[in-house]
């Protein structure tokens, strides 16, 4: 149905606008007679011509979905019905692509699906994770309570991965800037050097000869040099695509010196906040470790799960093939028994979330601290070294020159 935008006052006199989805002209009146407003203005809201390119229209971001779970929790929670919640949650959302989405899953829900129906229908937006403890909530009839979970999750979650990606984005810009700062030297000002040491005559020093013959070397083949790292970059991309690819990959850098422990630190504050929160929603176990795996965002770490969901099938315990993966820390492993032996796996695995959280905090602080005055360090050697290099030859001519 088309979309029509009015303008009107209310009965305090109040100007008021919006819009309305209704077959024509004569529908929106009568709705907004029944909203007690005059209308003033009613006309059709005109078509948005690129509302079928995708790539043009506004993604949906994981902040969308937090609001979405969070106002949604609260709206069941006040005792609305759940189309009505859906239908409000669709008319205030601003986010053109969500809006149309939520539209779609109103109807879906009025021709009598689930929820977790629905929201399955679109996968990019609501994982498994979310489709599953949804289900969860409506056939325990907890809803609200899931709902707010979730939100809680996800926003643990993009704190966590914010925190990793500014410890990672501030080591890459620095180096950035400075192969970008060599490379304008090499082969912009080091000619210029060049030129004029060839006009005195002599020979050069050792190192200003080095830098020069590199210069030169960059110089003449800095396509080819170009040419390679896009090509490694795009094989790299495409290799890790593949399921060997990633899993040597994603097993490669959990042994980094210093960034591996800090990722090991985040796979295992994911993997105790997503498991304990589907525990604690009434997910089936096995289900939970096989979303859990999925949402793991590392192979090695999914396939340790995956060894772990298949020996608690044969009736083994949690702790004990956790620690047999190698992958998770004892302690990890000593308070999952723990909490296994007490009936209160979710809450264990939630102060374990809750500890590893503070600790890739620690160790994002500590990373940052350490990688500043290396950086700097290796800036002023480098740079340094490619200036004094460049001066040797004039401060040989001036002692000639002394002498």
């Amino acid at each position: 149905m088309p979309v029509y935008v009015w303008q009107g006052q209310d009965r305090r006199g109040t100007n008021q606008k919006g819009e309305i989805e209704a077959i024509d002209e004569a529908a929106v009146g009568l709705q907004l007679r029944r909203m007690q407003i005059k209308p003033a203005k009613i006309k059709k809201k005109p078509k948005d011509l690129f509302e079928n390119v995708s790539f043009l229209q506004p993604k949906v971001r994981t902040p969308d979905v937090v609001v979405f779970a969070r106002q949604f929790s609260t709206m069941i929670n006040a005792g609305l019905p759940l189309i009505q919640c859906l239908d409000i949650l669709q008319a205030q959302q601003e986010n053109k692509t969500f809006k149309k989405m939520l539209k779609r899953i109103k109807e879906t829900v009025e021709g009598g699906s689930t929820l977790a129906d629905a929201l399955g229908k679109y996968p990019n937006v609501f994982d498994d994770l979310f489709v599953n403890m949804v289900a969860a909530g409506e056939t325990g009839g907890i809803l609200d309570t899931i709902l707010n979970r979730l939100s809680e999750y996800m926003e643990k979650a993009m704190k966590l991965k914010k925190r990793v990606k500014s410890a990672m984005t501030y080591p890459i810009i620095i180096l950035c800037i400075a192969v970008l700062v060599i490379g304008v030297i090499m082969v912009f000002v080091i000619p210029v050097f060049e030129k004029m040491f060839a006009d005195f005559g002599g020979a050069l020093p050792a190192p200003t000869q080095i830098v020069v013959n590199v210069s030169d070397f960059i110089r003449d083949n800095i396509l080819y040099m170009i040419g390679a790292v896009v090509v490694f970059f795009f094989v790299f991309k495409r290799y890790y695509k593949t399921e060997k690819g990633r899993a040597l990959v994603d097993n490669y850098l959990l042994k980094l010196p210093v960034f591996g422990l800090l990722l090991r630190k985040v796979a295992v504050a994911k993997f105790t906040r997503t498991l304990g929160t589907m525990v604690s929603s009434g997910v089936p176990i096995l289900d939970a470790l096989d979303i859990t795996a999925r949402t793991s965002g590392n192979k090695t770490v999914e396939a340790a799960i995956y060894r772990v969901r298949v020996a608690i099938s044969e009736g083994r315990t949690i702790a004990d093939p956790l620690a047999e993966s190698g992958v998770f820390p004892s302690m990890v492993c000593q308070m999952v028994a723990v909490g296994e032996s007490t009936g209160a796996l979710d809450a264990m695995l939630s102060k374990i979330a809750d500890y590893y959280d503070d600790e890739v905090d620690a160790a994002v602080d500590s990373l940052t601290a350490m990688i500043e005055p290396f950086m700097m360090v290796f800036l002023g050697v480098t740079i340094g070294g490619l200036v004094v290099s460049m001066y040797l030859p004039i401060f040989k001519m001036a002692g000639m020159v002394g002498d």
